[in-house]
């Protein structure tokens, strides 16, 4: 039996599952919060990305930002799926998740001394915080929801074990090293395989599509402020306006050519079994990772352009090109995996990705990349309308 998050007192509500089919499920104002407070973490991440590739440090820059992207969107991840199936917006609710939208503001405040440093005391103290609040949801699942209470006490034990793994990996010189990072992820990661093994979870296909698409939707338009505060910067210093305009342009041909994509889905439709949403939602790593990424690419082109009056070279290009092929492609992929058959269209985003790349030896790499990013929704429109006549 579901029960609708307005059915008793404010103060405390029994804990039980909302039904999967529950009708006009959309997201709540503390919803939109969260992800909001989640957003900064993720511009500081990105910001720290950009100075580190500005500052000749690529590989060093790259390989932290992708672990601190994990830690914020794992913890976003398990939040939104709970609040999909539990969001009893109570107090203990609301104060719960509150506990982790100040997590994710330190996280936020240490994303970069972690890009620089490596220092990963303040990133892993508050990712702990955040992931010892969803204990407590767990566990609050556990105790009212007696059909599903298997599965959130696996929840509420994987959770725990690997916090205290966390912990300790604090203690290890240079704490422990990439190795030992990529076992406690793969162990999050497998949590939720195991948890769901005994009683599925009532995620909403519709709530779940939905706050995939806000998250997405929000960093896309981080993506889009970091850009235009690298565009005044560079138009402050007296770079030549005809060549700001050229990266301002392709970025945004780019960015809205990236949200035509995502959002060419149909996710709520063929989000059907947990396995297909399972990977659907790993899979948004990638998506959510790159997408933040094109803001910081945009904005080390503008840079460079501005210390060497040149509009790109194939590094600077290379933090554009890059992120904006693979999200074309994992949004390709994330797709393609759920739909039910193939379409002609099919061929169309890994071509452009490659085309993409390929601009990256040009030297207007990131409007080449808008235009390619145009045509390919173009090409799409018109593969579609096509199929659709001849049925």
């Amino acid at each position: 039996m579901s029960q609708s998050p307005h059915a008793s007192s404010a103060w405390h509500r029994p804990m039980l599952a909302r039904h999967a089919g529950e009708e006009h499920r959309t997201a709540t104002a503390l919803e939109l919060l969260f992800d909001l407070c989640f957003v900064a973490a993720v511009a500081q991440a990105a910001s720290g990305f950009e100075h580190e590739i500005t500052a000749g440090r690529p590989g060093h820059g790259l390989l932290n930002y992708a672990l601190v992207f994990f830690a914020i969107w794992w913890a976003w991840m398990n939040f939104t799926w709970f609040a999909s199936a539990y969001d009893t917006d109570d107090v203990p609710y609301r104060v719960l998740t509150l506990v982790q939208i100040t997590g994710a503001l330190v996280m936020a405040a240490g994303a970069t001394k972690t890009l620089e440093h490596g220092d990963f005391q303040i990133i892993t103290w508050s990712y702990v915080v955040m992931r010892l609040a969803m204990v407590s949801q767990w566990l609050r699942a556990a105790y009212t929801d007696q059909e599903r209470r298997p599965s959130a006490l696996r929840y509420a034990l994987g959770i725990s074990v690997l916090q205290l793994c966390w912990v300790i990996r604090l203690t290890l010189p240079h704490d422990g090293g990439i190795a030992s990072f990529a076992v406690l992820a793969a162990g999050e990661l497998a949590v939720p395989v195991w948890a769901e093994r005994a009683v599925g979870t009532t995620w909403h296909p519709h709530h779940i599509a939905e706050r995939y698409g806000l998250f997405t939707l929000i960093v896309l338009g981080e993506s889009i402020t970091a850009a235009t505060l690298a565009v005044r910067t560079a138009l402050d210093t007296r770079a030549e306006f005809g060549s700001v305009l050229l990266i301002a342009l392709g970025g945004i041909l780019t960015v809205c050519a990236l949200w035509w994509l995502y959002f060419a889905q149909d996710a709520p439709r063929r989000l059907k079994t947990q396995s297909t949403a399972m990977l659907w939602g790993y899979g948004h790593y990638a998506v959510f990772a790159t997408a933040a990424a094109v803001g910081a690419g945009l904005a080390v082109n503008v840079a460079h352009l501005t210390a060497h009056g040149a509009l790109t070279d194939v590094q600077a290009a290379a933090t554009y090109t890059v992120p904006v092929a693979v999200f074309i492609v994992c949004v390709w992929l994330l797709d393609r995996r759920t739909a039910q058959l193939p379409t002609k269209a099919d061929a169309l985003p890994p071509i452009a990705a490659l085309a993409v790349l390929a601009t990256t030896f040009t030297t207007v790499a990131v409007l080449c990349t808008g235009v390619l990013a145009s045509l390919l929704i173009g090409a799409s429109l018109a593969v579609a309308r096509r199929e659709a006549n001849e049925s």
